[in-house]
């Protein structure tokens, strides 16, 4: 009798299916899925950075490449920035064009 008791003890199922106070919560999914959209942002996060580090070097080197280049990128920067109108940004690219 001892031994068939103890067999029943160890297949019972706990007190975490019976609805006791160690019972899972409904909501227990959001745990991992929170867990994966932090590691989902991490790598859209160091994609981003990493993207536009390359861009910007990129860009860097374009104009550094050579003098004309680089007062090509100085003039559109001050035509972005309002510095300078259309009609006056156009007859400073055409007086650059042919310096070549």
């Amino acid at each position: 009798m001892t031994m068939l008791m103890t067999l029943a003890a160890q297949f019972h199922p706990g007190p975490w299916h019976d609805g006791g106070p160690y019972d899972a919560p409904a909501w227990w999914p959001v745990f991992p899925i929170t867990f994966g959209l932090f590691w989902v942002a991490v790598a859209v996060g160091v994609f981003y950075l990493l993207r536009r580090r390359m861009v910007t070097d990129a860009a860097a080197t374009a104009a550094t490449s050579s003098p004309m280049s680089k007062a090509r990128a100085v003039l559109a920067e001050r035509f972005a920035r309002g510095e300078i109108d259309e009609d006056e940004y156009h007859a400073r690219m055409a007086a650059l064009r042919d310096e070549i």
